[in-house]
């Protein structure tokens, strides 16, 4: 009976690594499969399927044409005020609303350009902006000739993501008498790395504190607290609800999330909808998030990664419940298939627990911090923590050139008033459909039972294989698994049988026995062949351990 060639302890030894470093193990054994089994006369060599990481294999292309029509545009905007030898000047404002007018009918049928024309009405109707300078951000910040003043995000730009996220993360219900503050960051990877750094900088969070993770959960979430930069004391609140034996609901059990109520737990970080299993909050949780945060623990701090929302219908963050309370992290990258733009950014609302708290620092921490940012400000106790996040992030000492490139911050607004134009919609609802048809598909293949819910993002799914084990073999059957093999030797398998590339749950704190499979980086059909392979594994491990109990 076909195996792995690696024996047990060199699994385990692998099965050390991060999820994603382990990835490229299995990358390398597919690869190599490959190569050693060439396909025969008449035969394709078999493919590699890498569902491992969660790249999506399509692209918003509207907002792509309309932010190129618009560097068309603007190049036309430098020429205008100078022109010799591929030298240009720098577009003016006064009367660039209509010049790009005058622009926008001589070339109807520039690609993108109707789009463009639409997001920019609906920009100046929805926000009330003055026509000229609005245009006139956009055409400049496309040529990047400037450096990004405000630096934290531009203002036009702030308060078009605003008004995305207000659509998108709160349901088109953002909490009454606050406003959330934005800073534009490098992706969703910046931000995490920005709110950690300077929570510990601001004496918000020390070394060796106490947090809370919602687990399963993206794996930097649970590398990062160990660095020995932070080395925090880590609550899991784990999502260990089944519908029925088998049949993991990957939910919060009440008990779980009353962890949270302990006032010595200083932070919960969350992904919502959650990375892997792919499902929204209850509103179940939320409520009681929010009874814990009135009650036992108002200084407890959320910071809520909420990339995947737009795949829930009526998504609602927990930013929007908890105002006060929480920073929101949220890229673009999955939404429009722009992992390379590098398009986040960090919310925070004005009135919140984090700049009372530092106003209620020690005189000692008042002095330190007053002279780490004693340089931006004759009032430096005043700057507020998403301004200390800006200019943390360039050593407070670079804070007169950070923020986000200008060009970036162009492509992010015209993806957000793409959503706010009937196309946008339309957009959602298809790329929805697609991680739904392919779920489908997988679990099709794979004969496994997952359970109904109505907010599933489906963006990934997460198998628990020793769970359907027990679902369909009975308890003897998993124990023979965890008895006798490593709880990723099905992905080894599967990467050196099938060419098949799936990253370890376990490594996402979730059972060690489960994979994830990401829905958005290959054909359809691939996760019909996927879900094939994967029942040929188990069925391999049902004739083992049948071979080893003479049955």
């Amino acid at each position: 009976m076909p195996r792995t060639s690696l024996s047990r302890e060199e699994i385990r030894s692998y099965a050390q690594l991060s999820p994603f470093e382990l990835k490229d193990m299995f990358i390398k054994i597919a690869q190599t499969s490959q190569s050693d089994q060439p396909g025969q006369k008449g035969q394709a060599m078999r493919a590699m399927l890498n569902a491992g990481r969660g790249n999506p294999n399509w692209v918003a292309t509207g907002p792509r044409e309309a932010y190129h029509a618009l560097g068309y545009f603007a190049l036309s905007e430098c020429k205008r005020v100078w022109t010799a030898d591929n030298l240009g000047g720098m577009p003016e404002q006064k009367g660039c609303a209509e010049r790009f007018a005058s622009f926008a009918r001589a070339h109807p049928d520039l690609p993108g350009m109707e789009l463009l024309q639409a997001s920019f009405e609906l920009a100046v109707k929805r926000f009330g902006f003055d026509p000229d300078a609005f245009v006139h951000e956009m055409a400049d910040s496309s040529i990047g000739d400037n450096y990004p003043v405000p630096d934290r995000i531009l203002h036009h730009t702030e308060r078009i993501v605003r008004g995305y996220v207000a659509d998108e993360m709160f349901d088109h219900r953002p909490p009454e008498n606050q406003t959330l503050s934005l800073f534009a960051t490098e992706g969703g990877t910046a931000a995490m790395c920005y709110v950690f750094d300077s929570l510990m900088k601001n004496g918000i969070l020390a070394k060796g504190d106490r947090i809370a993770l919602m687990v399963p959960v993206f794996t930097p979430y649970l590398e990062i607290p160990e660095l020995d930069t932070y080395d925090f004391d880590v609550v899991r609140v784990e999502a260990s609800l089944f519908t029925e034996t088998g049949v993991r609901q990957w939910r919060y059990p009440e008990e779980e999330v009353a962890k949270l109520a302990d006032p010595s737990v200083k932070l919960v970080c969350c992904v919502n909808p959650s990375n892997p299993p792919s499902l929204a909050l209850s509103q179940r949780v939320a409520d009681q998030i929010a009874g814990i945060v009135a009650d036992a623990n108002p200084r407890l701090i959320v910071v809520t990664d909420d990339v995947y929302g737009t795949f829930v219908e009526g998504f609602r963050s927990l930013a929007a419940d908890l105002p006060r309370n929480t920073l929101l992290v949220y890229s673009y990258s999955k939404h429009y298939g722009a992992t390379g733009w590098r398009l986040g950014v960090i919310g925070l609302h004005d009135d919140n627990v984090i700049d009372e708290m530092l106003a209620a620092h020690s005189p000692e921490w008042k002095e330190r911090l007053d002279r780490r940012y004693g340089t931006l400000s004759l009032e430096p106790e005043k700057i507020r923590f998403i301004d200390r996040l800006v200019a943390d992030s360039r050593q407070v000492a670079l804070n007169h050139t950070a923020g986000l490139s200008l060009p970036q911050q162009v492509m992010m607004v015209l993806f957000s008033l793409f959503d706010m134009l009937d196309e946008g919609q339309a957009y959602k609802h298809r790329i929805r459909a697609i991680v739904r048809q392919r779920l489908e598909l997988l679990l099709e293949g794979v004969h496994m039972k997952v359970s109904e819910d109505p907010k599933r993002a489906a963006y990934y799914i997460e198998l628990d294989l020793l769970a359907e084990a027990e679902r369909v073999r009975g308890k003897a059957f998993a124990d023979f698994l965890e008895q006798n093999y490593e709880p990723v030797d099905p992905l080894f398998r599967l990467a050196e049988q099938t060419g098949v590339v799936l990253l370890n749950g376990g490594g996402f704190d979730g059972p060690e026995w489960s994979v994830r499979v990401s829905l958005a980086n290959l054909d359809d059909l691939d996760y019909l062949r996927i879900g094939h392979h994967l029942r040929v594994i188990f069925d391999e491990y049902t004739q083992e351990w049948q071979e080893s109990t003479g049955s």
